[in-house]
């Protein structure tokens, strides 16, 4: 752990002694203990590995990066570090804990490159424990190769919200890779999907992409315990079952 730290701390005392303007801001990691350090430190880190500073798209990274404060960035120019990611050119990376995902944009493939871009990349891929959904966070939530959703409707003007809010964020981790928690603010189509109505809010559902299938969890109490067996119960399999076994029930009664 010590090493660890030293290695983050000896990448930022670089950082900081690198000379022009807005690159004195930015990390610049030195080897592989401080990138996996620095990966590791938050829950969505993005990597800038660029050969050199006049590399193409080097200039339209800071500048997108400017326009996210809020995100965790790097860049790293060390072959042991390239070789431990497979970077094998310049390429701009983020790396995400929630679906244990890895997303390369290699931009010597990349047709055009410029800021805007680029801001959309990150705003499209900066999934978190809790992911609030919109426009943008909907893409990368569907391209993420985990697809199920355990979603919390509820409504921010709510006195509860930031409640239920930070008591899923911390239930998350333990669904890493095996679910995605997004945060639905009265979204009118999702509730309409799920036949819901704003005076019903907050209720918990799950959502799986693949087969298109939805689970209301019932009305009550929205605990961590309760939202942890809805989560399990899905994932081994019994909540689908019982919903099989509801439908047919339906369909013998008509």
């Amino acid at each position: 752990m010590f090493f660890i730290l030293l290695s983050l701390f000896i990448a930022r005392v670089t950082a900081e002694a690198a000379a022009g303007g807005e690159e004195s801001a930015l990390l610049r990691l030195s080897d592989v203990p401080a990138a996996q350090a620095f990966i590791d430190s938050s829950e969505v880190t993005v990597i800038g590995f660029f050969e050199t500073d006049e590399s193409r798209g080097y200039k339209e990274f800071l500048a997108a990066v400017k326009q996210i404060e809020s995100l965790s960035v790097a860049v790293c120019s060390e072959e042991e570090v390239w070789t431990k990611y497979n970077i094998t050119s310049d390429t701009i990376s983020i790396f995400r804990k929630a679906d244990v995902h890895q997303k390369h944009l290699q931009l010597s493939e990349t047709k055009k490159v410029d800021s805007d871009g680029l801001v959309r990349f990150f705003t499209i891929n900066d999934i978190h424990y809790i992911t609030e959904y919109n426009q943008a966070s909907a893409v990368g939530l569907f391209q993420s190769e985990v697809k199920t959703h355990l979603l919390l409707m509820s409504n921010r003007d709510m006195s509860d919200f930031n409640q239920l809010k930070e008591r899923l964020r911390a239930l998350a981790p333990k669904y890493t890779g095996k679910m995605l928690f997004v945060l639905v603010n009265g979204n009118a189509r999702v509730l309409e999907y799920f036949k819901l109505r704003s005076r019903d809010l907050p209720r918990i559902a799950i959502y799986d992409a693949d087969s298109d299938r939805k689970w209301l969890m019932p009305k009550g109490e929205i605990s961590a315990e309760r939202v942890q067996n809805f989560c399990d119960s899905y994932l081994s399999g019994d909540l689908q079952k019982q919903n099989e076994a509801e439908t047919s029930e339906d369909k013998t009664e008509l």
